[in-house]
């Protein structure tokens, strides 16, 4: 009796204490999240302070003239494709470029002679992004199968066979880049971005910090870092040696479709559904310009910048492709030469040409 009654007597006091470290860590846990959001505010407010003027009212008053030379022209259709073109990628040559169309083509072109230099028969026709290696050696693509499919042109096959399936997504594939000959990015519906090493055909690191479907990356010229944009309406920063997101990029209201460097690394445009595109500076860790007009209220598929980032180039759904002034924020052109949505663009590596994609399935080149 006298055991049992220890026994319980002992149950008491332990459920007691437990009971009294439940609620002293509740209480801690309490106070840190007060003091978590007391830092945010903090940094939020020193943010503000810093931030002393908009792009806009920087250049107003200077007189920065835009570069003197007339509207772009149609000076190549590339006719090939039998369906949808859904990507388009310039090889780093300047004269090349591959395109990925529902026709279950991949097809790698001469700009200049509007020549098919390769016809690939892909295994799945639901492709939705491809790419060039910096090299001119590989290009890749993927899309609904989940897989991005490298191939190797130096290959004397034809037709061309895949050289290495990357398979870990567990969503589509929505965009892919390559560092080099041995080293792609891809992006997918499954939230995340993996890098991946080509010749093992393995994963090297996963990035994952996305609430919503990733639709676009864009690699720094240095190489080290990548921006994501996503259908959370986030862009975010990673660093490809670590796998860790350095930043996060806020301001659209919906789907981030596009995302690309901005030429000096320092600044990235976005494009999206919600009819803008922006300009955000990685240094300020803000937005520094929105592109938008009242009457444009489709959403935008694309975006590149000029070689010298004085004009940013966006594709939209409603057939056109609008030049604007990046340190205005204004309108300069409307090129108009598609019969569907503009679904893909490009700028060359040396700057001299343009070249817009569409579900019209045709390429065209301009200058």
């Amino acid at each position: 009796g006298i055991n049992a009654e220890y026994g319980e007597h002992k149950r008491t006091l332990l459920q007691r204490r437990s009971e009294k470290m439940s609620d002293d860590i509740a209480e801690r846990v309490k106070e840190i999240r007060k003091e978590c959001e007391q830092l945010k505010e903090h940094i939020k407010a020193n943010h503000e302070e810093m931030n002393d003027t908009t792009l806009k009212q920087y250049v107003e008053g200077e007189d920065i003239q835009l570069p003197r030379g007339d509207k772009l022209k149609v000076r190549r259709t590339l006719k090939g494709h039998l369906a949808k073109i859904y990507a388009m990628h310039w090889a780093q040559d300047k004269i090349h470029l591959v395109s990925a169309s529902q026709d279950g083509k991949l097809l790698v072109w001469d700009a200049l002679t509007t020549n098919k230099v390769h016809a690939i028969p892909l295994r799945s026709s639901w492709v939705m992004t491809c790419a060039y290696s910096p090299s001119n050696s590989f290009v890749a693509c993927g899309g609904l199968d989940n897989i991005c499919s490298v191939y190797n042109l130096r290959n004397k096959e034809i037709p061309i066979r895949v050289c290495r399936e990357l398979n870990a997504h567990t969503g589509y594939l929505s965009c892919c880049r390559f560092l080099n000959d041995k080293q792609i990015v891809t992006s997918s519906g499954d939230m995340t971005c993996i890098l991946w090493d080509i010749e093992a055909g393995s994963k090297i690191r996963e990035f994952s910090d996305h609430k919503g479907d990733v639709m676009s990356v864009s690699v720094s010229p240095d190489g080290n870092f990548f921006i994501s944009g996503a259908c959370d309406a986030t862009a975010k920063l990673w660093d490809l040696r670590t796998g860790k997101c350095q930043q996060t990029f806020t301001g659209h209201e919906t789907d981030i479709n596009a995302v690309q460097y901005f030429p000096n690394g320092n600044s990235f445009g976005t494009g999206s559904d919600d009819a803008s595109c922006r300009l955000f500076d990685i240094r300020a860790d803000r937005e520094l310009m929105h592109y938008s007009h009242d009457n444009i209220l489709c959403g935008i598929t694309s975006v590149a910048f000029s070689i010298s980032g004085r004009y940013l180039f966006a594709g939209y759904d409603d057939f056109n492709c609008n030049v604007w002034d990046t340190l205005k924020g204004e309108r300069v052109w409307s090129l108009e030469g598609h019969d569907n949505r503009v679904s893909c663009l490009g700028v060359s590596s040396d700057g001299m040409a343009l070249c817009t994609g569409s579900w019209d399935s045709l390429l065209k080149v301009w200058a």
